[in-house]
Formats: C-alpha cells, structure tokens, sequence
C-alpha cells in the first residue's frame, strides 16, 4: 500500500492531565493495520469527540490521539470483496474515535465489519448531518414507532437542542407525531419551533422532585438523552403502555425509581445502544434516515467547519453551547 499524508487533529498530553490539541501532518502507515483505507470527506463533533480531545480517559486510554466518532469517505484500499475502492462509505460508533484513530484525520483504516455503505438518496456530507447522534435518534425512533403511533399523544424529547435531541425533534415531526421539547437553554425556541416541536418546557418543568412513584400521565413516548432524575420523571410521567428510550447520562448515570411504571402502566424502557448495534439494524436504520424519516429542515441544523475551526468548536460543546449538528469538512 503507498504511504499518504495527510492533515489530523492530535490531543497529546505534555503533562500528567494537561493535554494539547493541534492540526499536524500524519502518514497513513501511522494507522493501525486494517482492512480498509478510508479518505475522509467529513466528520461530525460529537460530545464523545470533545471529551476524547480533553484527555477523558473513560473515552480514550492512551495518547496521543485524533478522535472522531463519525466518519464518511471514499474507500482507497481494501482487502475484502465487500468493500470496493471507490465504495463512499460510513463508518460510526465501534472503536472509531475512541482507541483507533477517527475521523479527526484525512485518513482511516478500519475492520470491514465497521463500514457502513452509503445509502440511496443521502450524500457523504448529509451522512455526517446524522452521523452518531443521528443514527442514535434513529435507532430510538426504530423503537418507539414500533409501539408508539403518531395517534397516541405527546411525544417527550429531553436535551432538545443537543445534536441526537434535535434530529429526534425534526424526524418525529415529520413523521406526524406532535414533540414537545424539554430544553435549559432559554434562548432555544426558536430555533425547536423552526426543526418541529410544538410545545417547549424548561428543564426545571420536566424534572419533578417530589419522590411519588407515579406522576400523572401525559406522554405516549420519550426520547430521553440526559438520564438522572429527568429520565426517572419522564419514566412516572408515562402514559399507559408507552414507550421510553434511553441513550445518555450527561445529568447522571443514576436512575431512581419503583417498578411501578412498568407493572401498573406496562410502560417499556429500551436502553439505545448505538455503539455495538447490529449490522443488519444499523443498515435499516441509516436507509430510514436517507428516506422517509429525513427531515426537511435538515439543513437548518447543521454548521459546517473547517478541521482547522475544531478546537474553538470543542470548547463550545463542553460548555453546552452547541445547538444542532456541526459538520467538519475534512478538505476545507
């Protein structure tokens, strides 16, 4: 295989828990070995990303590293018979990002099982519009649609504005469910009723903290992202036999709640794995998300930028000031 150069980001601790972030120039025989070499076109920031680039070592263990849970591109070389050079591709989730070098570089290589080929009707740059957090909202809308019609009542989305919120906001819309989004940033109705919701709630309204093991019920569903006490109110706030899916934990990783929910309402709670779904699901799911639950508005969402703007951008979401999806163009 020829050797390639090319542009990454590289988080390098230059001392015990101080880390550095910076663009430098790599070779592609710097990558770990694999079946497929990926050029990368574009990536997505993700929260996982910022927490990698910060030296979270629950995120990555060793450093230095280039993060990027998402990545989309063009095949250069491949070993296998299912992935061809030229195949445009996605790879999410897996070890991309993590402990193998992301989607923060011009290049990866990567197992064959991790890639994903480009569906029908969705562009490489339209693929990262999702990327992770919109596979993740998918994979929560595969499963509260299985239980949950649009007929049923409210839907509940919590952490609106974060990149999986708002892509569950805008793809339950358009699928005719009526969302009412949860949200602490004040300043963000706008911007939900322009992507769907039809009603916006503070977060303080969606957390309850008088400890009943049943609240009245008013959703048919939820898509929750935060967990903590705002998962485990959504959860006693649920209608009889609705649907609750749960992928995120930034408020804590604690649920406190009685089996009642389950046992008197028949309420369903299904945890969203992302990371290791199954293939044959993850293919359905990204062919969903290039058709019938791709949202009109999906430009709207999102902030392309360059890899030279990520760093800015990296302290933007750890603060909790990123709104919608931001795109990272990989040739810009």
């Amino acid at each position: 295989m020829t050797q390639k150069r090319f542009k990454a980001m590289w988080v390098e601790e230059i001392e015990r828990n101080r880390f550095k972030r910076t663009i430098i120039e790599r070779t592609t025989d710097d990558l770990p070995d694999g079946d497929v070499l990926i050029r990368v076109r574009y990536s997505s920031l993700n929260y996982k990303d910022a927490l990698s680039a910060v030296g979270n070592r629950g995120v990555t263990r060793k450093y230095p590293h280039t993060p990027g849970i998402d990545a989309a591109g063009t095949v250069e070389e491949s070993r296998v018979d299912a992935v061809k050079a030229g195949d445009e591709v996605i790879v999410t989730s897996y070890d991309l990002g993590m402990n193998t070098p992301g989607g923060f570089g011009q290049y990866i290589r990567v197992p064959a099982a991790w890639v994903v080929p480009r569906p029908d009707g969705l562009s490489l740059r339209e693929s990262m519009a999702f990327g992770t957090a919109g596979f993740t909202a998918g994979l929560s809308i595969h499963y509260l649609t299985h239980g949950v019609s649009p007929d049923r009542g409210e839907i509940l989305v919590t952490g609106a504005t974060g990149g999986v919120g708002s892509l569950s906001v805008a793809m339950l819309a358009k699928l005719g469910y009526s969302v009412t989004a949860a949200t602490g940033k004040t300043d963000a109705a706008d911007f939900l009723k322009a992507i769907g919701a039809r009603e916006i709630i503070s977060r303080s309204a969606a957390l309850d903290t008088s400890e009943k093991p049943l609240l009245k019920g008013r959703w048919a569903g939820v898509v929750d992202t935060v967990g903590g006490e705002i998962l485990a109110t959504a959860i006693k706030s649920t209608d009889l036999h609705g649907t609750v899916t749960c992928c995120g934990n930034v408020a804590s990783p604690k649920l406190s709640i009685t089996v009642f929910p389950f046992i008197l309402r028949g309420v369903r709670l299904i945890g969203i794995d992302s990371q290791n779904c199954p293939m044959d699901t993850r293919v359905r799911v990204w062919n969903k998300l290039a058709a019938e639950w791709r949202p009109a508005n999906l430009d709207r969402m999102v902030r392309e930028i360059p890899l030279a703007d990520l760093d800015e951008n990296i302290d933007i979401i750890l603060k909790g000031g990123q709104k919608g999806r931001v795109i990272v163009n990989l040739d810009a």
